[in-house]
């Protein structure tokens, strides 16, 4: 009997020290704002998939499988004589290479007369609003023709060998611009182009 009493005491004594260690949770004031702001991060988008985030990017259309630089530049390899890039921006639905983007390609090609094995990389590209969503992947001859006047007005002035310049068109594919206002659609109806001559 004195047995049961001590076990008793000690399991009582047992579960008001037990009791004594929880912790118990309260409830939130309701004072408390019930909408707080949350800080959300922004995902850096890189359109051309070179690892360079397009707000830095200072060569956006980087063609695939090109050595960069930080700035997302094509690198030029050691002993490159020439290295230089051109923009050229086109009204929608058009291909016509407008005359101030004529000057600038001027440029170009006396520097490609300048370095006689220099080689020029040209790339067509639409914006969202001048492709329908089903032919993303089929090939688009606005764009192609985009890049063929840059080639056609190279070869018309400077007398180019046309094999010294290659054409490619990629459609919506690469935007460098979101494609939900006018300035992003007119930023990516465009042909970007690379001129290069590795040292012989």
């Amino acid at each position: 009997m004195r047995m049961n009493k001590c076990s008793s005491l000690l399991l009582l004594a047992t579960s008001i020290a037990l009791a004594g260690c929880q912790t118990t949770i309260t409830a939130p004031s309701k004072e408390l704002p019930q909408h707080k702001n949350i800080r959300t991060m922004q995902a850096a988008i890189d359109s051309d998939g070179d690892g360079v985030p397009d707000d830095i990017d200072q060569c956006p259309a980087t063609p695939w499988n090109v050595v960069i630089d930080e700035r997302g530049c094509p690198l030029a390899p050691i002993g490159v004589g020439l290295r230089m890039e051109y923009r050229a921006f086109f009204d929608k639905d058009s291909s016509e290479l407008l005359r101030k983007y004529q000057d600038e390609l001027d440029k170009v090609g006396m520097k490609m007369q300048e370095y006689k094995g220099a080689i020029l990389w040209v790339e067509g590209h639409n914006s969202r609003t001048e492709v329908d969503s089903a032919d993303l992947n089929n090939h688009n001859p606005l764009a192609q023709a985009r890049a063929d006047n840059v080639k056609n007005y190279l070869i018309s002035k400077f007398n180019f060998a046309p094999e010294r310049i290659t054409t490619i068109e990629y459609g919506a594919n690469r935007p460098i611009a979101p494609s939900d206002t006018e300035e992003g659609n007119m930023l990516n109806r465009r042909v970007y182009a690379l001129a290069t001559e590795p040292d012989k």
